[in-house]
């Protein structure tokens, strides 16, 4: 099993990797191979809708989200994670996604997604909403917990002090292991559930 997490805050070692450093653990105890990949300081910018993905199977602008495609496919699980700013999620970690998630043509089915959001206060139920739109538009089952995949802190470290916060984040991660580990079963013996061929509409028409 393989789990791609995607840290979006700018901070190194902040609260958001507290947060993932708890699941990071679990992962790993469970045989699970994890890769954090910083994404929140990169210099990432959004997708301008060229559709030039279409024509080379890969975004225009040859930059980490480009790197990110092959690990995505290859991945059992995608973790997303992001401070919260203004009940939203890291402009940066936004752009990522919305470039990665829409240049890779590969299956995504049945692929595990979890969202993990840290904020001082408020916007995180806000924020977490935000990050599972793009798991249930690409037929991706996502990892729940005890409580909303949320941690709290605001100066760097004080996420260690959330108690809840990060049981939270382990159940998690035992949880996706859990889905992974059904799904690759479940695929094995009955394979992918039947698809349709798409039909796209739209409001004029």
């Amino acid at each position: 099993m393989k789990v791609l997490v995607l840290n979006g805050s700018p901070r190194v070692g902040g609260n958001t990797s507290i947060a993932l450093e708890e699941m990071r653990k679990v992962f790993v105890a469970e045989g699970v191979e994890v890769e954090i990949v910083q994404i929140g300081n990169r210099d990432i910018r959004g997708c301008i809708a060229c559709g030039t993905c279409a024509q080379k199977g890969k975004c225009v602008f040859d930059d980490v989200v480009n790197e990110l495609a092959p690990k995505f496919e290859a991945a059992d699980g995608l973790v997303v994670a992001t401070p919260v700013y203004y009940a939203s999620a890291n402009a940066t970690l936004i752009a990522c996604l919305d470039r990665l998630f829409y240049s890779t043509s590969f299956d995504k089915t049945m692929k595990v997604g979890a969202s993990v959001v840290c904020a001082r206060r408020g916007g995180c139920s806000a924020t977490f909403d935000e990050l599972n739109k793009y798991f249930t538009i690409c037929n991706m089952p996502v990892a729940s917990s005890q409580y909303w995949n949320c941690i709290h802190g605001r100066e760097k470290g004080q996420a260690e002090m959330d108690e809840e916060g990060k049981q939270t984040m382990r159940v998690l991660a035992r949880n996706m292991t859990f889905l992974m580990k059904s799904i690759a079963l479940g695929k094995e013996q009955f394979g992918l559930p039947e698809k349709e061929p798409w039909t796209p509409t739209h409001f004029i028409r």
